[in-house]
């Protein structure tokens, strides 16, 4: 099963390498040195959608994110990614999205892209792990992060990554918040996830922080709300590697992170004001847990 898994993840890779390829079956088989058909199977098994169909949403997505993101002509973004014409290709960004690609450009609104899926986690490696972190670059450091709205789902039943996804579609959700990046606040940036203490309790949410300005929309299940401004207690580790390293990671920061007492920095917990916020992005920032404070 592990073999299945990481052919998968590599074939997905591949896509991601040539979005515009016209012979996607035959490319991948090509390359992966399997039978076109036991290529289709194994993708299939394994990602739960066809080739074909994970291949359109990728494509319409990148397309979408050109629109949103550059000055590059409707018409050879269409061409670009295999569409006949920009007609056709309004027609589908319409069908799927509710609004054409020149409202889009022109007003960027939550819109559920394909993201770019991983099958393969590190759960897979556990028994084979050697722990491999230097506990010595843990750290902590003091961050502002000003009054801003942050859009997304705050899930009762979840207390963290894990659970939160029991209750929700992963591609649709990360979809959304994706396709928000144009909007989303410098800070408080999309997939920033994170923590809220309610009636004593902590419950995870998934979302970006947004812009001043947005009002909406808002994908039905998320909310939009107002965070007031705080200074933050950063626990960190800088950039590891993913698959070798995140149970090892994310398990010292975090013991780090709830066991701390902020009164040795002069603070104590902001908490029922602002909520604890989730970094993680091990090959750029490493992984960060936030927690808010203020001034004894």
């Amino acid at each position: 099963m592990k073999e299945w898994i990481e052919v998968a993840q590599n074939m997905i890779e591949w896509i991601e390498t040539y979005p515009d390829c016209r012979r996607v079956l035959d490319g991948l088989s090509d390359e992966m040195g399997y039978s076109p058909w036991y290529c289709s199977v194994l993708f299939h098994d394994v990602t739960g959608m066809t080739i074909k169909a994970y291949t359109s949403g990728r494509r319409l997505a990148c397309a979408a994110e050109e629109i949103r993101d550059t000055d590059e002509r409707i018409l050879d973004i269409a061409l670009k990614y295999g569409y006949s014409s920009q007609e056709a290709f309004s027609r589908v960004f319409k069908q799927q999205f509710g609004c054409t690609p020149a409202a889009y450009r022109k007003k960027p609104i939550p819109i559920p892209l394909q993201i770019h899926k991983v099958v393969l986690f590190p759960d897979y490696y556990e028994k084979e792990r050697i722990k491999n972190m230097e506990e010595s670059r843990l750290g902590i450091s003091v961050e502002y992060i000003p009054a801003h709205k942050y859009m997304g789902i705050w899930e009762k039943k979840a207390s963290n990554y894990g659970e939160f996804w029991e209750h929700h579609d992963c591609d649709t959700v990360c979809g959304y918040v994706t396709s928000m990046e144009k909007n989303a606040h410098p800070v408080v940036t999309p997939h920033t996830a994170g923590w809220k203490v309610e009636n004593g309790k902590r419950i995870y949410f998934y979302g970006t922080g947004v812009e001043d300005g947005f009002s909406g929309p808002v994908p039905e299940g998320f909310e939009l709300r107002e965070v007031s401004g705080s200074y933050y207690l950063v626990f960190s580790y800088p950039s590891f590697d993913y698959l070798d390293e995140n149970a090892d990671v994310m398990t010292a920061v975090e013991k780090l992170a709830w066991n701390f007492d902020p009164k040795t920095m002069g603070y104590e917990w902001n908490e029922d004001e602002c909520p604890d916020y989730q970094r993680h992005n091990p090959e750029k920032l490493g992984y960060q847990i936030l927690r808010p404070v203020k001034k004894m």
